[in-house]
């Protein structure tokens, strides 16, 4: 039985988005593979960035259908949010409530790619449709 999933987003220049995620309220580098290959964790969380020769094909229909292509969680969406925007992040969704529980806001990240960070609430009510 899988104990977790780990999203793997591209990068056209792999280190340049380390040093971007570096400042990341949260974020630590896990580990570097070479030249093409990197994690990063959040707590219990890991990411994977490969490094690619052009931008990923799916951060357009991404885009075009606000659809999304990592979620991660959070303790604080309402501080996390603004603190990575400071950081030139584009914030995509503000940080608001869903019908399934949960706070949350939209961000799109230095190479397009969109990511939706989230917290339940405390009076979480019924699980997603």
């Amino acid at each position: 039985m899988p104990g977790a999933a780990i999203a793997q987003l591209q990068a056209i220049d792999l280190h340049g988005r380390l040093r971007f995620h570096a400042e990341f309220p949260g974020l630590e580098l896990a580990f570097v593979h070479g030249d093409f290959h990197a994690g990063l964790r959040a707590g219990e969380q890991l990411l994977h960035r490969k490094q690619v020769d052009t931008p990923d094909p799916s951060i357009g229909r991404v885009a075009a259908g606000k659809h999304l292509q990592f979620h991660a969680e959070t303790d604080d969406a309402a501080a996390l949010a603004p603190a990575i925007v400071a950081r030139g992040v584009t914030l995509v969704r503000p940080v608001h409530d869903t019908p399934w529980g949960t706070h949350e806001s939209g961000i799109r990240d230095d190479q397009g790619h969109r990511i939706q960070l989230g917290q339940e609430r405390a009076s979480a009510g019924e699980a997603p449709p």
